[in-house]
This record gives structure tokens, C-alpha cells and sequence, in this order.
């Protein structure tokens, strides 16, 4: 029983890292299509929320099964539950994707107008947070995985700062008001994409040390 036990742990192991390469993805080909205002590549994100449903919906099942004939325990059972609430934030963080890649859309059906804050910027540190969270996952490490909760809050700054830009533009010039308003969708879905960073960071830190730090840290 112990052994057919840790043989499907690893299987699950193995679901959790396949589907955080192919959410990684579409995170990071949403950025690029809105930065290079690619019709094509935000489709194909769009396209690729199917197979991360899908695979979410199969991880699911799986971890549910382990528990119903295995009932593990302790550091098993931590292990289990961790990935169902990584799995989830993981789905939640492909629908922000493709939120993202429908505003490239929006944006080819009228002039783009420039950003109103630094998205480039705010792209690759967004970006930077989800990578390490999932290299956190991988290594099961901890420390990585604190260093993400602790960079949130450079996240939180930007897209506060993004409000008021919009607000002054809008202000200044009122025919800007349907673009401003995408660009401050824009920011608000990386921002999520953050704050779901920190969501699987912290479920590290549950795995690795069996301590919550959810509402603690912020995130």
C-alpha cells in the first residue's frame, strides 16, 4: 500500500509541474502578444485555456482519488492538499491570461494608445514572480518561495500608481477614457497574476515547513 502510495504521489507531482509549464506559458504569451499587439499569439492563449481546464478538472479527480483510497496522513496529506489549492490558482491564473489576451483583441479594434505606467516592466516583474514560485514547486523550496511573498509588494505599488495615472489622463482628456480603462484592466490582471504567485508561494511554504502564511504576509 505505502509503495503503490508514493508511486501515485509522484504521478501527481508529475500533473502539477506539467500543467505549471503550460500555464507559464500562456501567462507568458499573453504578456508578449500585448506588448507586440499580436492578434495571433492572443488567440492561441485563448485557444490554450481548453487543455488547461481540462487538465485541472484531471488533476482534481486524481488527488481525490488518491485521498479516498489511500486516506494519507501528515506530510502526505499536506502534500496532496497543497496541490489541489495550487492546481486551482493555477486555472484561476490561465483565465487571467486569457483576460489579458482578449484586451490585446479589444485593442486591435480601435488605435492603441501608450500605456499609461510602465507595463513592459510590470510585465517581466509579474513574470519574474510566477517563475519563481513554480521553481519554488519544483525545488520545494522555501526560502525561494518567501522571497515571492515579499516581492508582491512592489506589485501592489505599481498598479496603485497605474490608477492614478489613468484617473490624470482620463481627467485631461476624456476621449482616452476606453483605452485608459483597458490599460487599468491591464494592470489589474497582472497584479492577479502576482497575487496568485504569492497564493502557490505560500502553499510551498505549507509543503516544505507545514506552516500557513496566507493573510500574514499579505498575499
Amino acid at each position: 500500500m505505502a509503495v503503490h502510495l508514493q508511486q501515485e504521489l509522484a504521478a501527481l507531482k508529475r500533473q502539477i509541474l506539467t500543467q505549471s509549464a503550460l500555464v507559464e506559458d500562456s501567462v507568458q504569451r499573453a504578456i508578449q502578444a500585448l506588448e507586440r499587439g499580436d492578434i495571433d499569439l492572443a488567440n492561441a492563449v485563448v485557444a490554450q485555456d481548453k487543455q488547461v481546464n481540462l487538465s485541472e478538472v484531471e488533476l482534481e479527480e486524481n488527488c481525490l482519488k488518491v485521498l479516498a483510497l489511500h486516506q494519507p496522513v501528515a506530510t502526505d496529506l499536506r502534500f496532496i492538499v497543497s496541490i489541489i489549492k495550487i492546481n486551482s490558482d493555477l486555472e484561476r491564473m490561465a483565465d487571467v491570461a486569457v483576460n489579458i489576451a482578449r484586451r490585446t483583441l479589444a485593442f486591435a479594434e480601435d488605435k492603441r494608445v501608450e500605456p499609461p505606467f510602465d507595463c513592459p516592466t510590470m510585465g517581466r516583474k509579474v513574470l519574474h514572480m510566477l517563475k519563481e514560485s513554480l521553481e519554488a514547486l519544483v525545488n520545494l523550496n522555501a526560502e525561494r518561495a518567501r522571497a515571492v511573498i515579499r516581492a508582491d509588494d512592489a506589485i501592489d505599488v505599481m498598479h496603485r500608481q497605474t490608477y492614478s495615472q489613468v484617473k490624470q489622463c482620463i481627467l485631461q482628456d476624456n476621449s482616452l477614457l476606453q483605452p485608459m480603462l483597458l490599460w487599468l484592466a491591464v494592470s489589474r490582471h497582472l497584479e492577479r497574476i502576482a497575487d496568485l504567485s504569492v497564493h502557490i508561494a505560500e502553499d510551498v511554504v505549507y509543503l516544505v515547513d507545514g506552516v500557513i502564511v496566507r493573510h500574514r504576509s499579505g498575499g
